[in-house]
């Protein structure tokens, strides 16, 4: 299936850096977070990408345009200053029915088979991925007199699932397609019908949502945890770890 990316935000979060590369272009060792996130498609068996642009734009034109991937990739220009909503209805135009969307900076280890089951199984025009939230802090438990009994460091919090990109729609959702922003207006308005349903992934995933991410994420390259966890099929043939260098 076709794969929008988003990848035109202004990534005002990861500054300065983005003041000179668009987020999807941030590097970990080398390569922009947007090829590993491309990986994760092609080596699943979708190689045909459509990339929303804005900011910074001929980066990445520029990027493609020196190399060959094997894979069919189109640029759209959805301007500087469009939102989440407006960066994916912009390209409806070159969609078919079912198509996949994510972000440019989020890498995860999912089983997009799965999840595309789990879209098929249901009558709603719009499934997005959700991951358990990881606390961004330490947790403690301690007794009655105070004493710590645990200490956890940035703890999985089972009871709270957070959207992890990876959506996969029907080409009809833009019947239903209200608002700019896909988290404050789009999506709601979906709920509101009860047209949106949640695949939940509780397997790896990361985002680069600021600069300190970008380390965790450098980090994890040379601790050599980017990986799947679990070998995948593609067409009866065994992958590569889609998040390997």
């Amino acid at each position: 299936m076709q794969v929008v990316i988003l990848c035109g935000g202004k990534g005002t979060r990861a500054y300065p850096f983005t003041d000179y590369l668009p987020k999807p272009m941030l590097p970990i060792n080398g390569t922009p977070i947007l090829v590993y996130v491309m990986r994760i498609f092609a080596q699943q068996g979708h190689t045909e990408f459509i990339l929303s642009l804005g900011h910074r734009k001929e980066v990445i034109i520029d990027y493609f345009d020196r190399k060959d991937f094997g894979w069919n990739v189109q640029f759209v220009d959805t301007g500087a200053d469009t939102d989440t909503g407006g960066r994916v209805a912009n390209c409806q135009h070159l969609l078919r029915d079912t198509f996949f969307v994510t972000y440019g900076d989020g890498l995860a280890d999912i089983d997009l088979n799965k999840l595309t089951a789990f879209h098929g199984a249901h009558d709603g025009v719009g499934t997005i991925t959700s991951a358990p939230l990881i606390s961004q802090y330490g947790t403690l438990e301690s007794d009655a007199s105070g004493r710590i009994r645990t200490f956890r460091e940035k703890p999985v919090l089972p009871q709270y699932w957070i959207n992890a990109g990876f959506f996969l729609f029907n080409r009809t959702i833009f019947q239903h397609w209200e608002g700019h922003n896909l988290e404050k207006e789009v999506f709601p308005s979906l709920v509101k019908k009860q047209l949106l349903y949640t695949y939940q992934h509780a397997g790896f995933f990361k985002s680069m949502d600021t600069y300190k991410d970008h380390q965790e994420l450098e980090q994890m390259y040379r601790d050599n945890v980017l990986h799947m966890k679990r070998p995948q099929e593609v067409n009866g043939h065994a992958t590569t770890d889609v998040l390997a260098r």
